[in-house]
C-alpha cells in the first residue's frame, strides 16, 4: 500500500495574530484529510460497486455502491489515519469534551482509539436496549452532564446515527456534536442532523471519493452516470 502523506507544520514569521491564515491552513489540512480517507477506502477495496445486483440498506434503499468501512479496521496504516484525523477534528472543535462514545457497531474499535488517543473516557451507543442482562443501551460508566462527542463510521440517512444521539440526550448527557468517517451527504441526513440540532462533521464525503475513483481509474465512465443518476433520487432508484 501507497504510504499516507505526511503532513509537516507551517510556520509563519509574524508578530501578530491572522485569523485568516489560521482558517486558510485548518481548511487546507481537511481537504487533504478528506481526499486522503477517500484514497485509503479505494485502496483497500472498501468501495463495493454492483450496480446489476444492488445493495439493500436497513432504510430499504437500492444502492450500486457499498462503503464497508469495518474494512479499515484491518489496517493498521488506515486505521491510525483515522484514529489521528478524528482526535484532531475532537481537539479543534471540542476541547471541553469529557468522554467518547461509539455508535454499536461499526464505531466502536474506531471510538475507542481516539479516546485512547485524547486520554478521555470511552462509552459506546446500541440501537436499542438489550433484552437481557441490565437491558442497556448506552454500555460503559458516565455521567449526567458529560459532555460527549460521538464517533461514527458512515453516515447514510442519519437515522440509526441519530438514535444514538437522542438516547444519549435522554440520559442526560450533552451532546457536543458527532464526527463520521463517510457520508454520502443525503439532503435528508443533513434535515435530520438540523432538526436534532446536532452538528456532523466527516473525514470524507461521496463526492470527494467519486471524484477520486473516477480520477484514478477505479470506477468507469458509465459507473459515474451510474452513481450520480442513483445520487439524485436514491430512494427510488433501482424500483
Amino acid at each position: 500500500m501507497e504510504k499516507g502523506i505526511i503532513l509537516h507544520p507551517v510556520g509563519f514569521r509574524t508578530n501578530g495574530y491572522n485569523p485568516v491564515v489560521k482558517i486558510n491552513l485548518i481548511h487546507c489540512r481537511m481537504e487533504n484529510v478528506s481526499k486522503k480517507m477517500a484514497e485509503y477506502l479505494l485502496q483497500i477495496n472498501a468501495i463495493k460497486l454492483q450496480p446489476a445486483n444492488p445493495f439493500t440498506w436497513a432504510s430499504g434503499w437500492k444502492s450500486p455502491i457499498y462503503c464497508d468501512n469495518r474494512m479499515t479496521l484491518s489496517f493498521p496504516e488506515v486505521r491510525s489515519f483515522i484514529r489521528d484525523s478524528f482526535a484532531e477534528k475532537v481537539r479543534q472543535l471540542y476541547p471541553g469534551a469529557t468522554m467518547i462514545a461509539g455508535v454499536a457497531t461499526g464505531a466502536i474499535a474506531h471510538g475507542a482509539l481516539v479516546a485512547d488517543k485524547l486520554g478521555l473516557p470511552f462509552i459506546y451507543v446500541r440501537s436499542g436496549a438489550k433484552d437481557h442482562g441490565l437491558g442497556n443501551q448506552i454500555e460503559g460508566k458516565f455521567e449526567k452532564g458529560d459532555k460527549v462527542v460521538v464517533i461514527e463510521d458512515l453516515i447514510s440517512t442519519g437515522g440509526s446515527s441519530l438514535g444514538a444521539v437522542k438516547a444519549l440526550r435522554e440520559a442526560e448527557c450533552d451532546v457536543l456534536g458527532m464526527i463520521a468517517i463517510f457520508t454520502y451527504g443525503f439532503a435528508k441526513a443533513e434535515k435530520a442532523f438540523e432538526d436534532e440540532n446536532c452538528r456532523l462533521d466527516t473525514l470524507s464525503n461521496y463526492q470527494v471519493l467519486v471524484d477520486m475513483a473516477a480520477a484514478t481509474g477505479y470506477i468507469s465512465v458509465h459507473d459515474v452516470e451510474t452513481l450520480k443518476g442513483w445520487r439524485i433520487n436514491p430512494a427510488e432508484w433501482g424500483r
